[in-house]
C-alpha cells in the first residue's frame, strides 16, 4: 500500500462525488424556473440509488469474476473486499477504495441522462429506470471495459470512462428523450435557461471535479495522474475557446451559456484518452469537439425534431464518441496499455479499428436496453406528466414545492 496514492485517491473520489451536485446546478440553471427543482433533484437521487446499489451488488458484478459480460456475486455487499489491503485489483491502494472510487462514476453517469427528459418525465418511474439501468447497462458496460470483459478484449481503451459513463448515458438520454416524446411547447416556444449564474456555477465544480474524474483514474498519485490532469484542463480551455469563436461566427455573439457547454464538451472528449494521448493533441481534441456537438445541438436536433430537453447526447453522446475515435487516433506508443496498439497516426490501424467497434457496440447495446427497460416500465405505470402537470409545473406537481414563490406567473 501507498499512502500518498491512498491519500490522492480518496480525494478524487470525493471530487467526483461532487460533480453530481455540480451537474444539478448546470441542469438546473438551463432549465425552466417552474421545473428548477424536480430537475436538480433528478441529478441527485443518484447520490442515494447508485451508492446503495453499488454496495449490494453493483462492484460485485463489475469487478468479479472473468466473464466477458458481466461480473458475478461473489463480492455482494462487498464481502471479500478489503478495506485496509489490495489483494483483487494489483493496486497500490485498497479493494474497498477503489470499489468507492468507482462507486462515485456510476453515481454520475446515471444522473447524466436526466438532462434530456426535463420538464415532462414522472418522477418515481424515472427512478425506477434508473435502478433496471444501472443493472442492465452500467455495471455490464463496466465489467466489458474495465473488468477484463468483451470490450478489453478486443483491445479497446477507456481511460475515465468515454465509453462507459459518456457514450451509454448519451445515447440511452436520446432514446428516452424520444420515447417520452416533446414538450408541450417545444415546436411553437423558444426555451431559455432561467438562471445562467446556476450554469456557470455548475459547469465550474463540473471543471474542478473532473480533475478528480481523470487524473483519479490513474489509479495511483504518479506521472500518469499529472498527464491525465494536464490533458484534462487543457482540452477544457481549448474547447471553451472554439465554442465561443463559433457562436461569434453563428450568431455574432459569445454567451456564458456557450462557455459553460464548451468546456463541459471538452471534458467529455478528452476523458476516453485522458492518460493516453499526448498533451498537444489534447488541444485538438478541444478544439475540434466543439463545432461538432454545436452541429448537433444546434441544427441536427431541430432537423429531427427530437426533444433532448438539455443536450445530454449532444454533448455527452457526441462528445464521448468523438473522444473515443480521437483516442484511437492519438494514442502515444509510450502510453499505450499494448505494444503495436497505439493511434492512428504512429502507423497502427489497430487501435483505431477497436475503439470503433467499441463505440458502435456501446451505442447499440444502451440503445436497445434502454428502450426495453422503458417500454417495460411503461406497461405498468404512466412515464409521463399529465398535460396539466407540465404546464403548471413539475416542482409543483411532483413535489409540492416551488423555488421562487414570489415569480408571479413568469415562465408558465
Amino acid at each position: 500500500m501507498n499512502s500518498g496514492s491512498i491519500a490522492f485517491i480518496l480525494v478524487c473520489a470525493a471530487l467526483v462525488l461532487l460533480m453530481t451536485p455540480a451537474l444539478a446546478f448546470f441542469y438546473g440553471g438551463l432549465e425552466r424556473r417552474k421545473n428548477v427543482l424536480n430537475t436538480m433533484l433528478m441529478a441527485v437521487i443518484p447520490l442515494g440509488i447508485a451508492s446503495i446499489l453499488w454496495v449490494v451488488i453493483g462492484y460485485s458484478l463489475s469487478f468479479s469474476g472473468d466473464g466477458s459480460w458481466i461480473g458475478n456475486f461473489n463480492h455482494l455487499f462487498f464481502e471479500g473486499v478489503s478495506m485496509s489491503k489490495n489483494t483483487l485489483h494489483g493496486l497500490e491502494i485498497p479493494d474497498g477504495l477503489f470499489g468507492g472510487f468507482q462507486m462515485m462514476f456510476s453515481i454520475i453517469t446515471v444522473a447524466l441522462i436526466t438532462g434530456s427528459v426535463v420538464g415532462r418525465m414522472r418522477f418515481t418511474p424515472l427512478v425506477i429506470f434508473m435502478v433496471f439501468w444501472l443493472i442492465l447497462v452500467y455495471y455490464p458496460l463496466a465489467h466489458m471495459v474495465w473488468g477484463g470483459g468483451f470490450l478489453a478484449k478486443i483491445h479497446s481503451i477507456d481511460f475515465a470512462g468515454g465509453n462507459v459513463v459518456h457514450i451509454s448515458s448519451g445515447v440511452s438520454a436520446l432514446v428516452l428523450a424520444i420515447v417520452l416524446g416533446r414538450r408541450r411547447d417545444y415546436i411553437r416556444l423558444e426555451y431559455r435557461p432561467h438562471n445562467i449564474p446556476f450554469v456557470l456555477l455548475g459547469a465550474g465544480l463540473l471543471w474542478f471535479g473532473w480533475f478528480g474524474f481523470n487524473a483519479g483514474s490513474a489509479l495511483s498519485a504518479n506521472g500518469l495522474a499529472v498527464h491525465a490532469f494536464m490533458t484534462t484542463n487543457t482540452a477544457a480551455a481549448a474547447a471553451m475557446l472554439s465554442w465561443l469563436i463559433v457562436e461569434k461566427i453563428m450568431i455574432g455573439k459569445p454567451t456564458v451559456v456557450g462557455a459553460s457547454t464548451g468546456l463541459v464538451i471538452g471534458l467529455v472528449a478528452i476523458t476516453p484518452g485522458a492518460g493516453f494521448v499526448s498533451l498537444w493533441s489534447s488541444i485538438l481534441i478541444g478544439a475540434l469537439v466543439s463545432p461538432i456537438s454545436y452541429y448537433f445541438i444546434s441544427v441536427v436536433k431541430h432537423k429531427f425534431a427530437y426533444d433532448d430537453a438539455l443536450d445530454a447526447f449532444g454533448a455527452h453522446g457526441i462528445g464521448g464518441m468523438f473522444g473515443g475515435i480521437m483516442t484511437g487516433i492519438f494514442t502515444t506508443p509510450a502510453l499505450a496499455l499494448e505494444k503495436g496498439y497505439s493511434g492512428l497516426i504512429y502507423g497502427s490501424a489497430k487501435l483505431f479499428v477497436a475503439q470503433i467497434g467499441a463505440i458502435v457496440f456501446t451505442v447499440i447495446f444502451s440503445a436497445v436496453m434502454t428502450f426495453i427497460i422503458i417500454k417495460v416500465i411503461s406497461l405498468f405505470t404512466a412515464i409521463r406528466v399529465s398535460d396539466r402537470a407540465e404546464a403548471v409545473g413539475l416542482d409543483d406537481s411532483e413535489h409540492d414545492e416551488t423555488a421562487y414563490p414570489t415569480f408571479m406567473g413568469l415562465d408558465s
